[in-house]
C-alpha cells in the first residue's frame, strides 16, 4: 500500500492534455476519442510507436463523464515489464509514487491502493479476474494495449468482455490500442469506430542488409558486426532484437571489448535487472541492449537511437498430434518490424537497421500469426467453460477474430476431462473451479490439488514454480567441442534440491530466484503456513498433472513408451535411462520426443492420483489347443500396462470369451443332439406355418447373434470350452418358452406319434415332416395323422422289416387300397415270416419285440 499524495492528479492531467502535441502526437486525437466513447461503448485507436498512447490515453480517460468517481480504468499489457514500466511512467507524470492514482499488478508483484484509479495488469491476471468477478464491479473501462500481438489471453479476455458488455454491462467501455493492428478485423469484431493518430514522434530511417543471412544460426555474429559498425558511425544507445537468451549469450561473446556497456533484456531477468535497462547509466556510457521481443512494444528505452533487428522471434507452437508445444524460431511480420524500429524514434530521430534484404521484407507476413491458431488451448477451454457457467450456463457464441482450431480445442477438452477439470459433457467440475482459482496451467493446478498434506503441498508449489519457469540447470557453453552443449540430467530432484538451497556449477541463479519467488506465491495461494518444508514424492505429484506422460521402459535403455501414445527417449548415460517407469514433466520435441524433466515411479507403490485415472481389467484369452481360458489382471493407464499378473479364471471373467466363442462357432461349441435339432425345427415350423412370431427364434444365426441374452445366465462356474459342451442345451432352449407355449408345441407338432402299433418319431427337419416306421406299425391306422389340426401336412414313410424305405405317402387310406398291393406282393416274397394282410387298415399290428416301433435301431439317429 502506498501513502497518499498532496498532488492534485486532475490538475496534472489537465496540464498534460493542454500541452503541445509535438512531444506526444496522440494528444491531437484524444478529444475525438473521448467524444467517441461518450457516444459508443467501444473504440479502436491506432497510433504509431512513440505517439504516447500507452502513457497519455488512460490518464485522459480519467476525466470522462461516463466514469464514476471511484471506478477504475484497467489497462492490459502483454508483459510484466511493460505493465510495470507503463505504471511507473504515468505515475512519474503525475508526480506520484506507483500505487496511488496509477498502480499495477503482475504475477510476481503488485502496487495498488484504495486511491488507485488506473490499474495496469498483465493479460493473464485480468482473465482470472474476469472469471472470479465476471461483472467487473467498479471497472468503467478496459483498455487492450498492443492488441495487435494477438496473445491467447488477450483474445479470450476481449471475447469475454464483449460478451459481458452485450449481456449485462452495456455501460462498460472497451478500447483497443495498437500501432499496427488489423483495424478492419477489430472494427468488425468490436463494432467500433477506428481513430488514428498520424505522425511519429521522431522520424526513423530504415536501412536493410545487402544480403540475407544463410541461417538463423549466423544471427549473433551478424548482429555483433552491425553493433560494432553502428557504434563507430552513429551516436546513442543501441537496441538489438534477438530471438532468445541463447542468441543473446552468443552475441555478448562476439561483442567482447566493444566501447559500450552490453546489457541483456529478457523475461527471465529479475525485475531489478530489467529496470536497469530503463534507466540511463549515471556516467553517460553508451549502452548496447540485447533484447528478446519483450522490448518490442509499450516500452521507451531511454537513450536508444539505433535499433538493430535480427528479424526473428521465438514462439511456442502446439502440435495437437504429439500433445507438445515446441519453441520455434520464425521470421517476424512487417507489423512487428515496424514496432521494433519505432523504438529508435522515441526521443530523437533514429535509425532502424534490418538484417534482411528489402526483397525478403516484401515477402513478410503483414501481421504475426495469432497465438490462438497454434497454442495449447487447455487454459482456453477451461476458461470458456467457467465463463459460460458464470454467465448462467448459456452456450453463448463468443466472438473471436480467428476461430480456434477444432483439433486443438478437442485435444484440450480431452486433457481437461483426463485431469478431472471437466465432466464428460464439457461442464466444469469442482476440481476444475479450484484449478482456475490457482491461476496456472490446468496440469500444474491438478498437481497442486493432488497434494495430501501441507508438506506435500509445499513440494507441489516448488514443482509448479519450476515447471512454469525455465529449467535452472542450463547446458554449459563450449562443453561439446564445437557441437551442441551437453543436456543436463533429467532427474527433477536435482532442481528441487537447488530450490531448497543446494549449489550446482551450471545453475542459473536468476532463474532460481524467480522460481523461489513463484513458489512463494503458490504457497500463499494454497494458504500454507510460513516455513513449511517441502517433503514428498515428486513423481506422484507429476503423475497427477501429466497422466498422459507416464513413460514405461521398452526394454532398450533410454527408450520409453508414453501413456498418452507415442514414444520418448532419454540419453543412455542419464541415470533415469534404465528405470521401468517415469513420471515425465517436460518433453522437448525434435525429430522425436526427448525427456527433459522426470522423476522415477515405483511400479509397486503407484500414487493415488495415478490409480484414480487408471483402469484395472481382467483380460482373458482362449487356448485353442486345450480349450482352457487364461486370465491376466492388467492395470492400464492410456497405452501402458502398469501391472500385469496371471490369475485364476473366474466364471464372470471367462463369460465374455465363452459368449464370443459360442457366437463365432455355434455348431461346434455345444453338444447338438438330434432331439435338440428337432426341437429347433418344430419351433421354426410353428413360427412359419402357424404365424407364431411370438415364439423365440431358435435359428443358428439368431442364437449366435443373441448368445449373451440366452446363454449368460447358464455360464456360472464355467471356465472352459468343454464346459459349454456339458450344458443341457435342450433344457436351456426350452427354458425360453412359457409352459403354455410348450404344451401347444407338443400338441401341434409332437415329437412322436402314438399309433396302435406303438410310438413313432416325426422328422421335422425335412421340407415336409415325415414319420417313419416299419409297415406293421401302421396296421390298424386308417388315415394319416394330422399336424396342427390338419393345417400342416405330414408324410408317412413305410419301411421294410430291415428298415429300408418302401413307400412314402401323405394319404394312408388311399395307399392301403392302392399302392399297398404292390408293396405287399414284393414284401411277402422277401419276408415270408412277417404278416402282410390284404387290408392293413383293419389288421392288428404285431406286439413290439423289445424295441421302439419304427424299425431298426438306426431309426432314432440321424
Amino acid at each position: 500500500m502506498v501513502s497518499s499524495s498532496s498532488i492534485d492528479p486532475a490538475a496534472v492531467i489537465a496540464a498534460l492534455l493542454s500541452a503541445s502535441g509535438d512531444d506526444l502526437p496522440v494528444r491531437a486525437c484524444i478529444p475525438d476519442l473521448i467524444t467517441s466513447l461518450e457516444q459508443e461503448p467501444n473504440a479502436v485507436l491506432v497510433a504509431p510507436p512513440g505517439a504516447g498512447k500507452t502513457t497519455l490515453v488512460p490518464l485522459a480517460l480519467l476525466q470522462s463523464g461516463w466514469r464514476g468517481a471511484r471506478d477504475r480504468i484497467v489497462m492490459l499489457e502483454p508483459r510484466r515489464l511493460a505493465a510495470r514500466a507503463a505504471a511507473q511512467r504515468m505515475s512519474s507524470l503525475l508526480g506520484e509514487p506507483v500505487g496511488q492514482t496509477v498502480g499495477f499488478r503482475t504475477r510476481l508483484e503488485s502496487a495498488t491502493s484504495e486511491a488507485t484509479r488506473i490499474e495496469v495488469v498483465t493479460e493473464g491476471l485480468f482473465l482470472r479476474r474476469l472469471l472470479s468477478d465476471p461483472m467487473l464491479d467498479g471497472v468503467a473501462c478496459v483498455i487492450f494495449d498492443e492488441i495487435h500481438e494477438r496473445s491467447l489471453d488477450a483474445d479470450l479476455a476481449l471475447a469475454f468482455a464483449l460478451d459481458l458488455q452485450q449481456a449485462l454491462r452495456p455501460d462498460l467501455r472497451l478500447l483497443a490500442m495498437s500501432a499496427t493492428a488489423d483495424t478492419v478485423t477489430l472494427r468488425d469484431l468490436m463494432h467500433a469506430p477506428v481513430l488514428e493518430s498520424m505522425g511519429r514522434q521522431f522520424p526513423v530511417t530504415i536501412r536493410h542488409a545487402k544480403r540475407d543471412l544463410a541461417s538463423a544460426r549466423d544471427l549473433p555474429q551478424a548482429a555483433a558486426q552491425a553493433v560494432r559498425e553502428s557504434l563507430a558511425e552513429n551516436e546513442g544507445d543501441i537496441l538489438v532484437f534477438l530471438p532468445g537468451t541463447g542468441e543473446i549469450r552468443r552475441t555478448t561473446q562476439f561483442l567482447e571489448g566493444v566501447p559500450a556497456l552490453v546489457l541483456p533484456l529478457h523475461g527471465e531477468l529479475p525485475p531489478g535487472e530489467q529496470a536497469r535497462v530503463l534507466t540511463p547509466e549515471p556516467d553517460g556510457r553508451r549502452r548496447v541492449i540485447l533484447s528478446t521481443s519483450i522490448a518490442e512494444t509499450s516500452l521507451t528505452v531511454p537513450g536508444v537511437r539505433i535499433v538493430i533487428d535480427g528479424g526473428f522471434r521465438r514462439a511456442p507452437r502446439f502440435d495437437p498430434g504429439a500433445g507438445l508445444a515446441r519453441l520455434e524460431t520464425m521470421r517476424i511480420s512487417r507489423a512487428a518490424a515496424t514496432q521494433r524500429s519505432g523504438r529508435a524514434g522515441r526521443e530523437a530521430p533514429g535509425l532502424g537497421i534490418r538484417l534482411w534484404t528489402e526483397a525478403t521484407g516484401r515477402g513478410q507476413a503483414p501481421h504475426d500469426r495469432p497465438e490462438i491458431l497454434d497454442a495449447d488451448l487447455s487454459d482456453f477451454a477451461l476458461a470458456i467453460s467457467l465463463w459460460r457457467e458464470a454467465m448462467g450456463g448459456e452456450d453463448t457464441r463468443l466472438r473471436f477474430a480467428d476461430t480456434p482450431p477444432a483439433g486443438g480445442l478437442a485435444a484440450a477438452r480431452d486433457l481437461l476431462v483426463l485431469l478431472g477439470a471437466l465432466d464428460a459433457d464439457g461442464k466444469p467440475t469442482e476440481s476444475g473451479r479450484r484449478m482456475a482459482v490457482l491461476g496456472t496451467h490446468p496440469r500444474l493446478a491438478a498437481m497442486l490439488l493432488a497434494a495430501r498434506d501441507a508438506r506435500e503441498a509445499a513440494l507441489a508449489a516448488d514443482l509448479a514454480a519450476l515447471l512454469e519457469e525455465r529449467d535452472p540447470l542450463r547446458p554449459r557453453m563450449g562443453g561439446g567441442r564445437g557441437g551442441p552443449p551437453p543436456i543436463p540430467p533429467a532427474d527433477i530432484v536435482l532442481r528441487l534440491d537447488l530450490i531448497a538451497g543446494d549449489d550446482h556449477p551450471d545453475a542459473d541463479r536468476g532463474a532460481l530466484a524467480r522460481i523461489r519467488q513463484a513458489a512463494g506465491q503458490f504457497r500463499r495461494r494454497l494458504r500454507l503456513p510460513h516455513g513449511v518444508q517441502a517433503v514428498g514424492d515428486p513423481a506422484a505429484l507429476i503423475a497427477a498433472g501429466f497422466p498422459d506422460r507416464i513413460a514405461q521402459g521398452r526394454g532398450e535403455v533410454g527408450s520409453f513408451r508414453l501413456s498418452g501414445g507415442g514414444s520418448a527417449r532419454i540419453g543412455r548415460a542419464d541415470r533415469l535411462a534404465d528405470r521401468r517407469l517415469l513420471a515425465v514433466a517436460s518433453l522437448f520435441l525434435r525429430k522425436s520426443a526427448e525427456i527433459r524433466l522426470a522423476a522415477p515411479l515405483d511400479p509397486d507403490a503407484l500414487p493415488e492420483a495415478l490409480l484414480a485415472r487408471a483402469t484395472e481389467q481382467v483380460e482373458t484369452a482362449l487356448d485353442s489347443v486345450s480349450g482352457s481360458i487364461m486370465a491376466r489382471r492388467r492395470l492400464r493407464i492410456g497405452a501402458l500396462v502398469l501391472r500385469d499378473r496371471t490369475e485364476t479364471v473366474k466364471s464372470e471373467d471367462a463369460a465374455g470369451l465363452l459368449l464370443a466363442q459360442a457366437a463365432a462357432s455355434l455348431p461346434t461349441a455345444f453338444t447338438w443332439t438330434d432331439t435338440i435339432r428337432q426341437f429347433q425345427a418344430r419351433v421354426a415350423l410353428a413360427r412359419s406355418a402357424l404365424g407364431r412370431d411370438d415364439l423365440p427364434d431358435l435359428s443358428d444365426a439368431v442364437l449366435a447373434a443373441s448368445a449373451e441374452d440366452w446363454l449368460s445366465p447358464w455360464l456360472s462356474g464355467i471356465t472352459t470350452l468343454s464346459g459349454l459342451k456339458d450344458l443341457d442345451l435342450l433344457a436351456i432352449l426350452r427354458a425360453r418358452f412359457s409352459h403354455a407355449d410348450l404344451v401347444a408345441l407338443d400338441r401341434d407338432f409332437p415329437a412322436e406319434l402314438t399309433l396302435k402299433g406303438g410310438r413313432i418319431r416325426v422328422d421335422y427337419m425335412e421340407p415336409v415332416p415325415v414319420a417313419s416306421a416299419r409297415a406293421q406299425v401302421f396296421y390298424g391306422t386308417t388315415e394319416t395323422p394330422r399336424l396342427a389340426g390338419g393345417r400342416v401336412p405330414l408324410r408317412l414313410a413305410l419301411l421294410s422289416p430291415a428298415g429300408r424305405p418302401q413307400a412314402l405317402t401323405a394319404d394312408l387310406a388311399a395307399f392301403w387300397t392302392g399302392g399297398w398291393l404292390d408293396m405287399r406282393r414284393d414284401m411277402r416274397g422277401r419276408y415270408p415270416r412277417h404278416d402282410w394282410p390284404e387290408n392293413p387298415a383293419i389288421a392288428e399290428p404285431p406286439a413290439p419285440r423289445g424295441e421302439r416301433p419304427g424299425g431298426s435301431g438306426k431309426q432314432g439317429k440321424r
